[in-house]
């Protein structure tokens, strides 16, 4: 039991380490692209691509934001939080999908507002620049390396942060794209395509923060675990003969790891001694055999079976 232990305690570090390198060389792009987008997409006179700075600008905020909740995780467990800290992640997580929503209501209301001043005749857009139309293709390339190379990492550690800045590396994408058409059309004369094409940007990266916060709070709020997980532990305790009947399952998820409420059934001709060795028995195989399991605790309950209860009957 403790050999296990310390092999988790092992691969929490080297998890930690991936996690982290993760969102940094994430962070260090999105401020690359923040001052080429916003810069360019002001100068180069294209509101698309302005708008697409100002949501990497908000990937930088919280890439910041994320980066200190996740060195926050790493710490130890004390007595206030003696599953450790680890919850942090998800709330990580929240942090980004609330980032998002906000940058893209932002962004929506900025481009309707350019669409209006432009059939309205209170605009001076002209069209954007030849710059502004490769800083766009240049994002694409960059966030399709992003979103895969993060994604990567993020299954391979189970971390709920990575996932959602995988998510957000893969709607850059989107909205990058469609900042592309607003530029090339723009070009071409159509000048309302621009803006608009911001807007389309907005939705796509509200979705993303929508979808982020779902499934980050369905880990703060201790879901049960999921079908897989439940058919596995129930499989481990089928090798326990003392093991009647499992009444109930509840997981709490902290980070990479688990904490397992179970309830059992066991024999009533059993000693307290007895029900509390199931119990440990239980604890031990299922924390040895699952890796994703940290703590398991064991409720026991008397059952009786068919044998037993026409004995009790007669």
């Amino acid at each position: 039991m403790v050999q296990q232990v310390i092999e988790k305690n092992m691969t929490t570090d080297l998890r930690q380490k991936k996690s982290l390198l993760a969102i940094n060389v994430g962070l260090a792009a999105n401020t690359l692209l923040a001052v080429l987008k916003t810069s360019v997409g002001i100068f180069g006179h294209s509101p698309a691509l302005l708008a697409d700075g100002i949501n990497s600008t908000s990937d930088v905020a919280y890439g910041i934001v994320v980066c200190i909740f996740m060195r926050l995780s790493g710490k130890p467990a004390d007595e206030e939080h003696p599953y450790g800290h680890d919850r942090l992640e998800s709330i990580a997580a929240v942090v980004v999908g609330a980032f998002v929503i906000t940058t893209a209501i932002s962004i929506f209301w900025a481009s309707i507002n350019n669409v209006y001043e432009l059939f309205s005749g209170t605009s001076d857009f002209t069209g954007a620049s030849q710059l502004a139309l490769w800083i766009v293709l240049f994002t694409i390339l960059l966030k399709i390396w992003l979103s895969f190379w993060t994604f990567r990492i993020g299954t391979q550690t189970n971390n709920n942060v990575l996932m959602a800045l995988a998510a957000d590396h893969r709607n850059d994408i989107f909205s990058a794209l469609a900042a592309s058409i607003g530029i090339i059309f723009g070009r071409l004369g159509f000048l309302w395509v621009d803006p608009l094409a911001g807007g389309v940007v907005s939705i796509i990266i509200c979705i993303t923060g929508v979808e982020i916060i779902r499934e980050s709070a369905a880990d703060l709020m201790n879901t049960l675990p999921g079908q897989k997980l439940t058919e596995e532990i129930l499989g481990k305790l089928e090798k326990l003969d003392e093991v009647l009947h499992v009444e109930e399952i509840h997981g709490h998820r902290f980070g990479l790891y688990m904490v397992a409420n179970i309830t059992i059934g066991v024999s009533p001709t059993l000693s307290v001694s007895e029900g509390d060795r199931i119990a440990t028995r239980v604890e031990k195989l299922l924390v040895e055999e699952i890796d994703s399991m940290r703590r398991v605790f064991v409720h026991y309950h008397p059952v009786q079976t068919e044998r037993e209860e026409i004995s009790t009957e007669s």
